[in-house]
């Protein structure tokens, strides 16, 4: 998303407890919503924020933190979270599959932040947020299976 008027490096990313406040999923349908799956919705906007903060990051650090490979990573499951999060607030019937998309994204990309967290704070938060949302997801995705 590009910010007119702003420097995007420093404009400020909503909370994710503002972007399900935001009208992700309307209040009419988060009563018919199972907790888990509000709780997985969230999870999902949760790693989506803490990877796009994690590429900024990363850049800044540079060199080894700022690899290609780990950067498209980050994007990846960023994207796959916000997709997966919308098909489960709408309902839809093949939230189950991107479910198990998105675990295996997330898994991946916990992987690839811990190859470069070092004592890197921030990079190790952003693999375990990554690995609770792909817990979730798996969760979610055989729940609807079954």
């Amino acid at each position: 998303m590009l910010l007119r008027g702003t420097d995007a490096a420093t404009a400020e990313l909503p909370q994710s407890s503002d972007l399900y406040t935001l009208g992700t999923v309307p209040d009419t349908q988060r009563h018919h919503m199972s907790e888990e799956m509000q709780r997985c919705i969230q999870l999902c906007h949760d790693c989506h924020t803490s990877c796009v903060q994690l590429i900024e990051h990363c850049l800044k650090l540079g060199g080894r933190a700022a690899a290609p490979d780990l950067i498209r990573a980050l994007l990846d499951c960023a994207q796959i979270c916000t997709t997966t999060a919308d098909f489960m607030a709408r309902g839809s019937s093949f939230h189950d599959r991107t479910c198990n998309l998105c675990a295996e994204i997330c898994r991946r990309c916990a992987e690839s932040c811990e190859q470069v967290a070092g004592n890197d704070h921030m990079a190790k938060q952003c693999a375990e947020l990554c690995r609770r949302c792909a817990g979730s997801c798996e969760h979610m995705a055989s729940h609807q299976a079954a």
